[in-house]
């Protein structure tokens, strides 16, 4: 009977991948459903005032479920897989070391309200995965901005406008490497380089798990 019980309480228990949701693994995300993930391809997307872009993924089904679970659905445990693609694409990328990880901050009264950065819980990840340093004290969102999703390239650049700050007592002289989930126009990644660059910081790097713009 005891055994029955603990055999019970395991399957109950036991979690489901969030995306197909079989067992069979005790995962989060089966390595069915992470296969499934594509990649761009291996190289700069865009360039932003000198600064190099890069994107890791194709912006549908499990990879958009991802990011969307983890954003706003309180699913923590996927920033592991978040990160874990990122990785495996940065390493067809470069193989330098020496980047100061900077997760692209959420002010602090959507961070309050959300409980939680997801890009900072990406970047956790990801420094335990490359060995790079992670830096969430160089730069903070200072102006409440509006979602980015409904405006035009031209209102975006202008809702991010002065939206950061940066401390120039947080930079230890790193290569910065700024990461984000989605890269649609690439507003939030150039106000993030203009603010550094004003600052003299101006080895820096940007990288973006997906775009809706393949």
């Amino acid at each position: 009977m005891k055994t029955f019980f603990i055999g019970l309480l395991d399957w109950i228990y036991k979690k489901k991948c969030y995306f197909c949701r079989r067992s069979d693994e005790s995962v989060k995300m089966c390595s069915k459903c992470y296969d499934s993930l594509e990649f761009l391809n291996f190289g700069k997307r865009l360039a932003l005032d000198g600064v190099s872009v890069y994107v890791a993924g194709v912006y549908d089904k499990n990879l958009q479920k991802l990011i969307r679970g983890l954003k706003y659905h309180n699913q923590r445990d996927l920033a592991f897989y978040q990160a874990k693609f990122m990785w495996e694409y940065w390493q067809n990328i470069t193989d330098e070391s020496g980047f100061e990880v900077v997760p692209v901050p959420l002010h602090k009264d959507r961070e309050y309200k959300r409980r939680y950065n997801h890009m900072i819980l990406v970047a956790e990840e990801f420094c335990r995965l490359s060995g790079y340093t992670l830096n969430t004290k160089l730069i903070t969102r200072v102006k409440n901005t509006k979602p980015q999703y409904k405006l035009s390239p031209a209102e975006r650049a202008e809702n991010l406008h002065n939206a950061f700050k940066v401390n120039k007592n947080a930079y230890n002289c790193g290569r910065i490497l700024i990461i984000d989930d989605i890269c649609t126009t690439g507003s939030t990644f150039a106000e993030m380089i203009r603010t550094l660059k004003n600052a003299g910081i101006n080895d820096i790097t940007c990288f973006a798990t997906t775009t809706p713009n393949p």
